[in-house]
């Protein structure tokens, strides 16, 4: 796999927190192999959900925006892997590309930056958010708020903030530490349950490519692996997609698992919440999701399509 003096190469997203994920993924492979950090290269490569900026995303093609060139870098072998944030890749996934590895979890949590609490929020403050699931936890905690849509990296929607465009904002802590970013206050998930697969840095290459599967699989965390494919598990039972607001998480005692998730309706007005435990994570999933489709209303039931 050696070309000239590199040995492996990533692909990456452009963005700051993108950026900053693959380098976390360099030193984890450099470390396991022994490599020097020159030998692994890093490939951006700019999607269209970085170019497209003024739509939400269920709007113009879902979490696809965020994946399908870094799929065509990988199926072309312009690159050997494709270092994701896990929560921006869409439930079903191509059978010639595999998930080979997480790196560590970090924070699961949103941070709320403009205010001390969302309790504080004045009466009708403008909060920014492209996420329907932040959304609709948003107006079935305070319906008075007003949400409006704001997109782009985590400088670009601190600078909306800062102009004015808003009162406040969430933004996912992880991504704000990983930058150095020490803003906001973390929300709770006991009050907000975060996107499925927040916090996660995951890798994946060709599904036939079993040498640089063995490669990536050896900075794999296998706890952060079990939490987030359960959770995936849960999106896929449900039929979720971009339009869906859904929250979940998966924690891991030993070998037991824990899931939690809530569904919404788009304006907050109906929730559904449950757990399930277990120690195969997609029939935790698939369990979870059946009883919460069973109990939820039909203004939750036809957001998802199982």
């Amino acid at each position: 796999m050696t070309r000239g003096n590199i040995r492996f190469r990533l692909g990456t997203r452009g963005s700051p927190l993108a950026l900053t994920q693959a380098a976390m993924v360099r030193d984890a492979l450099c470390a396991a192999h022994g490599w020097r950090a020159e030998e692994v290269a890093t490939v951006i490569i700019r999607t269209t959900g970085d170019r497209v900026q003024d739509r939400a995303l269920a709007e113009i093609g879902g979490k696809a925006l965020w994946t399908k060139e870094l799929d065509r870098a990988l199926h072309d072998r312009d690159i050997d892997c494709a270092v994701h944030s896990m929560k921006d890749v869409e439930t079903i996934r191509p059978t010639t590309i595999a998930i080979a590895a997480m790196l560590p979890r970090a924070d699961v949590r949103d941070r709320l930056i403009g205010a001390e609490s969302i309790s504080a929020l004045k009466h009708g403050a403008v909060v920014g958010t492209s996420s329907p699931r932040r959304r609709a936890q948003l107006l079935r905690l305070r319906p008075d708020l007003d949400v409006v849509l704001f997109r782009g990296n985590v400088d670009t929607r601190l600078a909306k903030l800062r102009d004015g465009e808003a009162d406040a904002t969430l933004l996912a802590a992880a991504g704000l530490d990983r930058l150095g970013r020490d803003v906001g206050t973390a929300i709770s998930t006991e009050d907000m349950l975060p996107a499925p697969a927040q916090g996660a840095v995951g890798i994946e290459v060709r599904a036939n490519d079993q040498t640089a599967a063995v490669i990536v699989g050896a900075i794999d965390y296998p706890a952060t692996s079990a939490c987030v494919l359960t959770e995936r598990a849960l999106l896929a039972a449900l039929g979720a997609d971009c339009h869906s607001p859904v929250a979940a998480l998966a924690s891991l005692s030993g070998e037991m698992l824990t899931l939690r998730a809530q569904l919404l309706s788009e304006e907050g007005n109906d929730s559904i919440e449950g757990r399930a435990e277990g120690t195969d994570g997609a029939e935790i999933g698939k369990r979870l999701a059946d009883d919460l489709l069973t109990r939820a209303p039909e203004a939750i039931r036809r957001l998802f399509c199982p």
